[in-house]
């Protein structure tokens, strides 16, 4: 049987291999499916019952190098809790690229073509991350309300981050954790699908779901409930899906 599988998922002449990738998806009753025409693939899991999905392959945002890691869940959170971490040099990065652009375009307004994490940088205010240590010397934060985005950072997941710094994210990679229309993202770079990266990154993506729900229960009160103007069927800028062989919805198991 474990054989069989193996060869399922080990590669072709001149494709990557993810057998351990596949094995690692299998033992916890994720589906893994290749994508067609290039190197990478989809991993459609769960977590309580609610849907993700984790996609491996080409970059979609031009600050990434090399190869991408995507995860993305709907959470209906409120449209208010608007939510953004990045990795130290990536903020500086993006943050000394809008006022070079804008400033060389003689431009005095962000344009809706620019990613949301380059326009959020302008709009909304920092988060304090001043009593966290390790927090503040290797990740950046902005929020719509930045007592949420402290809120968020605070407890499990930034004691999660702070983990990733000495193994995961040690050598600062491009990264960014955000919720933006009642969903959450993660993007990073991963040059290569490594399980035990992957299963790095996904732990500390479901960590700062578990936290934006509970954050988002809270703003959800205080504005008098949740938000459900978003259509799905719309494309957002911060995510254009792969489409594996066998596309459709996370599966819930």
């Amino acid at each position: 049987m474990l054989e069989s599988f193996k060869r399922l998922f080990a590669a072709k002449p001149d494709e990557p291999d993810y057998a351990e990738v596949g094995n690692w998806a299998q033992q916890r009753g994720y589906a893994l499916k290749r994508v067609r025409g290039e190197s990478g693939f989809v991993i459609d899991g769960a977590l309580d019952d609610k849907p993700w999905r984790l996609e491996w392959g080409p970059p979609q945002r031009d600050y990434i190098a090399g190869r991408e890691l995507r995860v993305r869940m709907e959470l209906e959170l409120p449209s208010d809790a608007q939510m953004l971490l990045l990795s130290r040099p990536l903020m500086n990065a993006l943050e000394r690229k809008t006022f070079e652009e804008f400033t060389d375009n003689v431009q005095t307004q962000v344009g809706t073509k620019t990613p949301e994490e380059m326009r959020w940088l302008v709009m909304f205010p920092k988060v304090n991350l001043s009593g966290f240590k390790t927090l503040r010397a290797r990740f950046g934060a902005v929020a719509s309300m930045a007592e949420a985005g402290l809120a968020w950072l605070s407890g499990p997941l930034g004691h999660a981050l702070e983990r990733a710094s000495n193994d995961l994210l040690k050598n600062d990679p491009p990264f960014v954790l955000m919720t933006l229309r009642g969903r959450a993202y993660l993007r990073m770079q991963l040059a290569t699908p490594d399980a035990q990266d992957i299963a790095a990154a996904l732990a500390i993506y479901e960590t700062a779901v578990k936290q934006a729900l509970a954050i988002g229960g809270a703003v959800g009160g205080h504005s008098g409930g949740k938000s459900h103007d978003w259509d799905p069927s719309s494309q957002s800028t911060a995510w254009q899906t792969m489409h594996p062989d066998d596309s459709g919805p996370p599966r819930k198991r």
